[in-house]
This record gives structure tokens, sequence and C-alpha cells, in this order.
């Protein structure tokens, strides 16, 4: 992601109530299928001046250069970003030493480097600051040595926690909540998870990923965990809607150097080079993308309770215009975990705090593992190489694989357990697209020369085999 120098000032944008759920995300908004975080008037100058994108994962476009300015609400929040409660953090006090607390934030969290007065870092103690404000600061101590660590309070079990199973059950026991990647149905094309080749059927992630999800289920369910979903069908889980943040939206554009900002049409023109310029599809982001996933993670936090959720995604480049897509030779795999937070995305106080929540209750040390070896199933499955990412400016590779990035996801950050985000196969490659058109067999099929699996077999159960080889090591089983 793409981050910004954040301007200051009194006439700072205000978050709905009703979406201030959780404390989450930063920045401002977003080239939309690109993912480029980058306020309009600076990403108009910047390409323009520059025109150097260079494609990347998920939709993900990775720039050459940082750009200047994310908003930020007056009270340094992220976009629909609510007040942290520091006071939570009391129940941390000394759960980690000085030696894990500085090896989680220089290998893992904060990795790009931060400001000398975010967090001082002493002998028995961390000194992490709450508002730049007031200059408060949050006072962290450290266990003396690890015999003498207070526990840590969580509510997902790590496998050492779980009851003793049975080497046929290697999840039993295991609460696992299965996240499928965007909308898909109706929302498909408002999302950009859509693209269609002449008259074959038109690929849409949203989809892919709820039918992997189900196959998905089934496999864990005999391995004997308990499966839980947060998302099960096409529609959202927010209550809200884009006509909802027409306002903020309006409010966003003007912030970013557009007086007089158009409402755009009905339905937008995906190759209109001006369209995320528009008041409607500011607001579609703003439903689709921030408001959805923070009511993903409310659910996550309050009612499901999962000792691991797997984000199930597909992959894709560039594609260009939707209707006449491009298909490419690249395919690949890669899983990221969070971490490698930016220095802007450390600024914002509420972000700041769910990183040093997310550190103090050692999701890392989980979901490092369980990432690493669902990967190596992955990668044996598929025969996919892993992504390269083409800069190091937001991810940091973390596993002995060379298929594990650790990056700061809006997802990964707010899900207080262990999280998973898969990212297996390019959507547009030649060879993806020929296998999601192929659809679900048993069996296998001949697909550009070379007999192979479904592809959401595939998918589903490689991850599976990943699960049940790591909670078997780890359970002794």
């Amino acid at each position: 992601m793409f981050h910004c120098k954040k301007a200051r000032g009194n006439d700072e944008i205000q978050m709905p109530n009703a979406e201030l759920k959780t404390n989450h995300e930063s920045q401002g908004m977003t080239f939309r299928r690109l993912g480029l975080v980058i306020p309009l008037a600076f990403a108009r100058r910047a390409v323009a001046s520059r025109r150097r994108v260079i494609r990347g994962s998920s939709f993900v476009a990775i720039s050459v250069s940082i750009f200047a300015t994310t908003l930020r609400s007056a009270d340094n929040l992220g976009v629909l970003g609510s007040a942290p409660k520091w006071s939570v953090l009391e129940h941390y006090q000394e759960t980690i030493t000085h030696d894990e607390f500085a090896h989680l934030i220089n290998d893992v969290y904060c990795t790009h480097g931060f400001a000398a007065d975010l967090i001082k870092i002493d002998h028995n103690a961390a000194q992490i600051l709450i508002n730049r404000e007031s200059h408060n600061v949050f006072t962290l101590r450290f266990a003396p040595d690890a015999n003498s660590k207070a526990h840590v309070p969580r509510l997902w079990r790590p496998a050492r926690s779980l009851l003793p199973a049975k080497p046929e059950k290697p999840l039993s026991g295991l609460r696992v909540a299965l996240d499928p990647g965007h909308l898909g149905g109706k929302w498909a094309k408002m999302e950009e998870r859509w693209f269609q080749v002449g008259d074959t059927k038109p690929v849409t992630e949203g989809d892919l990923t709820l039918r992997v999800s189900r196959m998905l289920a089934s496999r864990l369910r005999k391995l004997g965990a308990t499966v839980l979903y947060v998302r099960n069908s096409t529609d959202p889980i927010t209550p809200k809607r884009p006509g909802d943040f027409k306002e903020l939206a309006r409010k966003i554009l003007i912030k970013n150097g557009l007086p007089q900002p158009r409402i755009g049409g009905d339905v937008l023109d995906p190759n209109d080079p001006e369209k995320e310029q528009t008041i409607r599809w500011q607001s579609e982001m703003l439903f689709y993308r921030y408001s959805e996933i923070r009511r993903r993670a409310v659910l996550v936090n309050t009612k499901l309770h999962p000792d691991l959720v797997l984000c199930l995604h597909l992959n894709a480049e560039g594609w260009g215009d939707p209707s006449k897509p491009t298909l490419i030779d690249n395919n690949h795999l890669h899983l990221l975990v969070n971490g490698s937070y930016l220095q802007d995305e450390l600024d914002l106080d509420d972000e700041r705090f769910e990183m040093i929540r997310r550190l103090l209750s050692r999701a890392y040390d989980e979901e490092l593992p369980i990432a690493d070896t669902v990967a190596t199933s992955m990668a044996k499955a598929t025969g996919l190489p892993p992504y390269q990412y083409p800069t190091t400016l937001t991810t940091t590779k973390v596993d002995s694989s060379g298929y594990v990035y650790a990056r700061n996801l809006l997802a990964t950050r707010l899900y207080r357990c262990p999280v998973v985000y898969c990212e297996p196969y390019v959507m547009n490659s030649k060879d993806g697209f020929a296998r999601i058109q192929a659809g679900d067999y048993q069996g296998t099929k001949e697909i550009n020369g070379v007999a192979r699996k479904s592809i959401f077999r595939e998918y589903a159960d490689s991850v599976a085999e990943g699960l049940s080889e790591y909670y078997r090591h780890a359970r002794g089983l």
C-alpha cells in the first residue's frame, strides 16, 4: 500500500458513528483494482509525471515512489477509525520480555522503521505514544525473563493449548473461520473483481473464493475442525450500502484537491481514466472495502471467536479492459501474514494501537509456521513458483519457504487471532483462466496439455493438507 505524509488542520474528515466499530484503516482512498492507497490529487500528479506503476499481486500495484498526504480524522485516526482503548493493553503487562518485544518490532512489524517518538524501548519497558496532540504515552512493562512472564490474555488458542486429539483428527477442537475474499455476485463488477473473455463465463473472484471455501469446509470438518464462515453468500456483511457514503466520498475528493467532484453515472465506465475522481466510485469503495471488512472484523472478534482465520483469495495481474482482458503467462503463489507496517501507518493512533495489540497477542508466533506449512503444501500441489514483489516498500519476506510475506492488510490487522491470507493462481494467466473455465470435476482433465485436478479441489485439498500437517506436528500426533 502506498501512503503519504498526512495533512494536518481543523477541517479533517469525521467518520460516521455507525462505522466506528473496530479500530482500523488508515489511508485515503485507493485506485480500486490496483489497490494503491494514494489520495487522488497526488495520484493524478504522480501518474502523469511517472507512468511507473508495476503490476502486483491481488490486484495490488506496487509503485516505485511513496506519495505524500493521507486523510485522517481530526483526532489522528484513519478513515472509519475509532479511538483506541489503550487501557486494554494493561492486561498485557509483563507478558513479554525485552528481547521478544524488540525482535517482533524490528523484524516483523516495523521493518521499515518508525519515528523516534512513537516507540521507545528501554531495558525494563517500552514507551508507546498514545496521542500526538497530548504527548501521552502508554508504558508497557517487560517481564524480567522468560520464566516470569505473565499469561497472555487471548480468546484464540494456539495448537499447544488444544486438548489431545487422535491422529486421524488432527484438527479436533480447532475453530477455523473461512473468509472467502470479496463479494462476487451482483457486486463483482463494482469491486472490479470481474472480467470476461469473449462469450466465456465471467471470472468473478468473490464467487470463486466462496466455492473454494465450501469445499475446504467439508475437508476441515473431516479432520475434526469446527468450521465457521465469515461469509457464506454473495451478500455483504455490512448493513451499509454505497449511498450511505456519498457525503463522506464528496469530502474526501474535496480534501484531495477536487473542489467540485462529479457524481458519476449510474454505471461507471471501467475504462474512464478519471472514474476514481467521482463520488460514486469513492462511495462504492468505502462500502465494499472499508465498511465491509470492518464489519467482518466485528463478526470475527465478537461472535465467531476462531482460533484461526483463513482468508481465501485468487490473484490477478493487470488485465486492462475487463471486457477484453489480457491473458498473461505469469502464474504464481504467495501467502501473507500481518506485519511490515509503513511509518505513515504507524503515525496513526488507532493503527499503532492495533499493531501493538496484535504483537502482544503473539498471533505471529502461530500464524507464521501455519502459513509456512500451508505454503509448502500448496506449492507442492500447484507447482507454482513464489511470487516476487517488485519492491520491498510494503512487504517483508518472513518464511523459510520463500512463499510467505508480512504485509499490513486490513483483515490481517483487525482479526484478533492468527490469520493466514492465501493468494494462489493468477486468474488472468492463460493456465489459470483455462482451469477456471473448466469448472469443477472429479479426477483429472487435460488442460493445456497437462492432466490437472480441478483448480477448486486443488486449492481446497492443498490448504487442508497443509493445516493437517501443521497441527499433527504441533500436537505431537
